[in-house]
C-alpha cells in the first residue's frame, strides 16, 4: 500500500466509491479490531463521548445487533430506531426524521432504508457522517467487506480465487457490494441461478453468468448462496422452493466439483433446506458463523474511520 496512503471517506455509502487501496485498509483495521472481542472486558475507549443512532427502515438481526455491539465496544453512546416504533408511522418522511436527529447532533447515522440512494439524500441534508447498512437492491457495503474478510482469512488471498455466487442475484445488495469488491481486489466472480434472478447487463459489473450451477461451482475456492428475498417479490419469480432447492440448492454433490479447500458462504438468514442443505450450512466447510463474527471487526472498523481514523474529505 502506498505509504502516502490516507482514508478519505466522511460517507460509507457502497464498495463501489472505494480504490483497492480503501479496501485493503478497511480490512487491515477490522483485523487489528478483532482482537478486541476476545478480551475478558469488551470494550476501548477509542470513539468515546460519540454519539451513533442506527436508524433502521427494514428488519435485520445481523446487521443491527453487529452495529450496535461495534459501537458499544469503540465506547460510543449507540442508540437504536425502527420505522415501526418511529414517527414514520404518522407519516413523517425520512429527510424531516434525520433532520430532528441532526437536531440531536449525532456524530453518525447508520442507515437501511428499502429504497436505493437513501443513505446518499440524506447525507447531503444533515452533518453527521453516513453509513449505508443496506439501501434497497443496491449495495450492502459492510457486508461485501465482512465478506472479503472472511475469504482472506481462509485463503490468505483474494487476487486470483474463483468466487460463485448462486441465488436471488437481482434482489441482492449483497451480491452487488461482493461482485465489485471482489473483482476489484482480483479475484473472478460467477454467478448462477433461475433466469427470473439475474438482472441485465450484471456483467457490466465485472461477473461471468454461467448456464448452470455446476459450471459456477466448478474448480471455485468460495461458494456463497443467497437467500431467496420474496419479501422483494411483486409475483414468484419460480415455482416453488421446491424446485429451487433441486436445481439450484448447495449440497455436498454439488461441492464435490469445487476445489477440496473450498468454503461455503451466506449472508443469512438461511432458508434451510432450499439454499443451503443442512448438512453443508453446519458442515466443515462452511464459514457463516465466521462472517458474523467478522461483522463486529468490519464495523467497528468503519465507525473508527468514518470519525477520523484518518479524517478526509466527502464520502
Amino acid at each position: 500500500m502506498n505509504e502516502n496512503y490516507q482514508f478519505k471517506h466522511r460517507h460509507i455509502f457502497g464498495i463501489e466509491q472505494m480504490s483497492s487501496e480503501d479496501i485493503q485498509f478497511i480490512l487491515q483495521t477490522a483485523a487489528s479490531f478483532k482482537e478486541i472481542s476476545n478480551r475478558p472486558i469488551k470494550k476501548v475507549p477509542t470513539l468515546r463521548g460519540k454519539t451513533i443512532i442506527n436508524l433502521f427502515y427494514e428488519p435485520s438481526t445481523r446487521t443491527r445487533l453487529s452495529f450496535e455491539i461495534a459501537g458499544k465496544r469503540l465506547s460510543a453512546d449507540t442508540f437504536n430506531i425502527s420505522a415501526s416504533t418511529s414517527s414514520a408511522q404518522k407519516g413523517e418522511t425520512l429527510i424531516d426524521t434525520v433532520r430532528n436527529m441532526q437536531a440531536m447532533n449525532p456524530d453518525i447515522i447508520v442507515m437501511r432504508h428499502s429504497s436505493s440512494g437513501a443513505p446518499n439524500l440524506i447525507a447531503n441534508k444533515i452533518n453527521a457522517s453516513i453509513i449505508n447498512a443496506g439501501d434497497g437492491a443496491h449495495e450492502h457495503p459492510s457486508q461485501g467487506l465482512l465478506d472479503m474478510m472472511t475469504v482472506l482469512e481462509k485463503k490468505q488471498r483474494l487476487d486470483g480465487l474463483k468466487i460463485a455466487i448462486i441465488g436471488d442475484i437481482t434482489h441482492s445488495r449483497v451480491a452487488r457490494s461482493d461482485i465489485l469488491g471482489f473483482t476489484r481486489m482480483g479475484s473472478e466472480v460467477y454467478l448462477a441461478g433461475p433466469a427470473t434472478f439475474i438482472p441485465p447487463g450484471i456483467e457490466k459489473m465485472g461477473a461471468k453468468v454461467c448456464n448452470s450451477v455446476a459450471e459456477a461451482v466448478t474448480d471455485a475456492d468460495v461458494v456463497m448462496a443467497l437467500r431467496i428475498q420474496k419479501e422483494r417479490q411483486n409475483d414468484p419469480l419460480i415455482p416453488s422452493l421446491r424446485e429451487y432447492a433441486i436445481r439450484y440448492g448447495i449440497n455436498n454433490r454439488l461441492l464435490g466439483l469445487a476445489k477440496d479447500d473450498v468454503v461455503v458462504m451466506h449472508p443469512g438468514p438461511i432458508n434451510r433446506g432450499v439454499e443451503l442443505n443442512p448438512d453443508v450450512a453446519d458442515g466443515k466447510r462452511s464459514v457463516i458463523l465466521d462472517q458474523v463474527t467478522n461483522g463486529v471487526a468490519v464495523r467497528m472498523a468503519l465507525l473508527y474511520l468514518v470519525m477520523g481514523g484518518e479524517k478526509g474529505s466527502e464520502g
